[in-house]
């Protein structure tokens, strides 16, 4: 859902010449497992990270299409941890799996915005993989940024979810199962 949202966006963005490339951004982060050494240049790196956002453009735009923006330079690949020191114009830009940033990348991609250029930061605050203890730049952004002019956020809910059906009610079941945790939690310390 988000992920594909994002990149029909910017897609859309491309092809009416709003923009002049597309710029796909997430960070490094495994869930959950280490993938140990990946081999190849820094973009062959990066891509197994980006497939889900290369589906979403593959999806909304021909092959041929593709391989002229790609031949271009106007689909670009960057790695979150290479974009300091960065002013990206006239691009549209996306964060996928933003969840997964520290508060310090999520300011530092933020600030990446040059002119003419738009951005969408996404990710599912249920699906964080920091370490313990460190506070998703996500979860921070949405509450500093939730009424700064040019900003818009949209939450998305378990009925936005666009794959199959039995994903929604997965979905809620967990965010059910989520509530139901935390009230006992809450609950057991009142107790105390």
């Amino acid at each position: 859902g988000k992920t594909y949202l994002a990149g029909a966006a910017a897609v859309a963005a491309l092809k009416r010449g709003d923009v002049a490339r597309i710029l796909l951004s997430r960070p490094a982060v495994e869930a959950g497992e280490a993938l140990g050494f990946l081999p190849g240049d820094l973009t062959q790196k990066i891509l197994p990270y980006l497939r889900p956002l290369n589906d979403a453009i593959a999806s909304l735009a021909s092959a041929p299409e593709r391989d002229a923006w790609n031949a271009k330079g106007m689909i670009e690949i960057a790695p979150l941890a290479y974009m300091r020191g960065r002013t990206v114009e006239d691009a549209f830009m996306v964060l996928d799996e933003a969840q997964n940033v520290t508060r310090e990348q999520m300011l530092m991609f933020l600030t990446r915005l040059g002119r003419g250029s738009r951005m969408v930061v996404a990710g599912d605050l249920g699906q964080v993989d920091l370490p313990r203890g460190v506070t998703s730049g996500l979860r921070e952004a949405a509450k500093v940024l939730e009424n700064v002019k040019g900003v818009g956020i949209v939450r998305l809910a378990p009925l936005d979810v666009i794959r199959h059906e039995v994903v929604t009610r997965i979905v809620e079941a967990y965010g059910a199962y989520e509530e139901k945790r935390k009230a006992e939690k809450e609950k057991a310390k009142q107790e105390k």
